[in-house]
Order: structure tokens, then C-alpha cells, then sequence
């Protein structure tokens, strides 16, 4: 096909005229499809929509405070742990971020001590961190959100008081995430080293991954989504993660509710930003931790995890996670592993 565009504009002057406009109308519409990628608008009147369509309220009981995660049963556990085949592990987390920037505004303070007990010298730590937000590796229990005055399952606010969530705590995990990690690299479908900031994720993109890699997202998943933007900082540093930021469009909800995904994952904070719904910044965070009752795990190192699928060309893994078991807190900061 090239060749023969190139043989035509041989011919005649007027005929070079016109491939090169047709060349140039193909540049258009490359713009117009990057452009495509950000948002699509939603109102808020089609978000409460989707919230109720995607509803778990009273699916496993209306006093129901694990949401998705039981949807890890003991078989699917079973199943996950039959993945390890090599024993490779690899770490999802950052290192604990302890330097103070626009980005993170509550740095993890860390401090050590050395005493003399019984004889030896000791030496031992303080820990403190205000994990939510956009710079600290973490999970997102199901009391992080509400709608409506409502959080899943239809508890009310109230339940949140200073002491800790009298509902949906953080401590109902306490079994941890022992499942089947899917990691779907959206760089690596698109032969990029990193998703554009605003760039927007949807369903079309997550089964256009299943069809290339012949793999199915199935019930009781742990997905993982990759942007790249730990690889964009590498090359070309920090950038106003919150008003611009590659992720998951709202409507995704609809579809991790359609494959009953467990817990979804991501390198940055799974919502695409802008996100393109009226008034909200993070829509997807609420709909799926209100609705579907289903934990999120923000602010992941992907990187390595993308490497070793790649190399081994695997993008199925048993995944563990396990929050620290916080009686009716909101989340936790976390250090998942995946192993192969």
C-alpha cells in the first residue's frame, strides 16, 4: 500500500497534492483519537444511575461489611495458590515516601531510637502517616467514601465517628487478599512507555488486553492497572498529578461489576483526572467502594511487576495483601506482593 502511494505521486504534481492532503487529514485524525482518550462527559443524574444499577447492597446480606472480597472464596484460593510455579515475588510497593512536595503533603514521618534494655543495646522505631491521598502505597476500605450520606451497603455516615468506623472497618480484612492478581499494562497494549496524563481507560481497552493476551478477568480477580507513571516521573519528573492523571473511566465500574472483580488496583489512584463526571473528582472511587463494596489499592510500583509478566510473558500471579488490622479504620497502607 505504501509503495503504491508512492509510485502514484510519480505521476503527476496534482496527484502529490492530493496524497499529501490525505496525509494530512491522517494526522487529523490522530489528533481528534488522542484527543478521544480523555474523559467523556457524564452528569451527575447518569452517575446516580450507575450507582444503582451497580448496587451489592444486600447481595450477601443486608449487616454485610466485606463487599467484594467475598467473592474470594477458600476454591478460588485454591486456584491462585496452583500459579506459583517458580517462586519469583515481587513487591507492589513504594518505599515509604518521607520527603515532603506538592504531591505529598504528609510525608511519612519516621524516627529511630536506641535504649538499653535488659542488658543490649536496642534499637527500635516510630512510625506515623496520614496514607490517603496520591503519594503513599495503601489500601481503601469500604468506609473511605459515602454517597448520599450513605457508604456500601447502605450504612450511614454517622457510623464514622474519631475513634474509627463503628461499620466496615478496615479490620473486617483481616484475613488479607489471597487471589489471582491480573495485571493489565495499558503502556504495553499501546507499545508506549507510559499513558499520557488525562489519558482515559475504558472497558474497550481492558478487553482489547484479555483478547491480546488470551487471558479472561473472572470472579474473584485482584486487577491491577498499570498507567506507567512512575516510568513518566523517571523521565520526565513529578507533574500536577491531580489535575491531570491517566486512569479508569466511572463507567468501568459497570463492567467490574458484569466480571465481579474482588479488589482493583493501580499505579496511580484507578480514577482517570479529570474525570469528566460533573462536580467529582475521583467518581469511580466512590462508586466502587460504595456500590459494589469493593476495595481499591492506590499509589502501586507496577514497574517491576510489568517487567517480570513481560519477561516471563505471564500476566497471572497469586497476589497477598493484607492491611494492618486497624479495629474501624478507613483503610491501611499496604506492601502487596505478587508471586509467580
Amino acid at each position: 500500500m505504501k509503495m503504491d502511494l508512492y509510485l502514484a505521486t510519480k505521476k503527476s504534481s496534482s496527484q502529490a497534492l492530493s496524497l499529501a492532503l490525505l496525509m494530512c487529514l491522517s494526522c487529523f485524525g490522530f489528533f481528534m483519537e488522542a484527543s478521544a482518550q480523555s474523559a467523556e462527559p457524564v452528569s451527575r443524574v447518569e452517575f446516580d444511575q450507575w450507582m444503582q444499577e451497580i448496587s451489592n447492597w444486600g447481595r450477601w446480606g443486608n449487616q454485610d461489611e466485606l463487599g467484594t472480597l467475598n467473592l474470594i472464596t477458600d476454591e478460588k484460593r485454591k486456584e491462585a495458590a496452583t500459579l506459583v510455579r517458580d517462586g519469583t515475588t515481587v513487591s507492589l510497593s513504594l518505599f515509604a515516601n518521607k520527603q515532603q512536595d506538592s504531591l505529598n503533603s504528609n510525608p511519612f514521618e519516621h524516627s529511630l531510637s536506641v535504649s538499653t534494655f535488659g542488658g543490649h543495646a536496642v534499637a527500635g522505631d516510630s512510625y506515623s502517616v496520614q496514607y490517603h491521598g496520591f503519594a503513599h502505597s495503601h489500601m481503601d476500605g469500604l468506609p473511605h467514601f459515602a454517597h448520599k450520606g450513605q457508604m456500601y451497603n447502605g450504612f450511614s455516615v454517622d457510623e464514622l465517628q474519631p475513634d474509627g468506623s463503628s461499620r466496615l472497618g478496615i479490620h473486617n480484612a483481616y484475613k488479607g487478599i489471597f487471589s489471582r492478581g491480573i495485571l493489565i499494562d495499558v503502556p504495553w497494549l499501546r507499545g508506549v512507555d507510559y499513558l499520557e496524563p488525562g489519558t482515559a481507560i475504558t472497558s474497550a481497552d481492558l478487553e482489547a488486553w484479555e483478547e491480546r493476551t488470551g487471558l479472561r478477568v473472572t470472579s474473584g480477580d485482584v486487577l491491577l492497572i498499570r498507567t506507567g507513571r512512575w516510568e513518566r516521573v523517571r523521565q520526565l519528573g513529578q507533574w500536577n498529578f491531580v489535575g491531570q492523571a491517566a486512569g479508569s473511566h466511572a463507567s468501568v465500574a459497570k463492567w467490574l461489576k458484569q466480571r465481579d472483580v474482588a479488589v482493583l488496583g493501580s499505579d496511580g489512584v484507578s480514577d482517570v483526572m479529570p474525570s469528566g463526571v460533573e462536580g467529582l473528582l475521583n467518581p469511580l472511587h466512590e462508586l466502587v467502594l460504595v456500590g459494589l463494596g469493593l476495595p481499591l489499592l492506590d499509589n502501586l510500583d507496577l514497574d517491576a511487576l510489568a517487567e517480570t509478566a513481560i519477561e516471563k510473558n505471564r500476566w497471572e500471579f497469586l497476589f497477598v495483601g493484607s492491611p494492618l488490622r486497624v479495629q474501624g479504620g478507613t483503610g491501611s497502607p499496604m506492601n502487596p506482593l505478587a508471586l509467580f
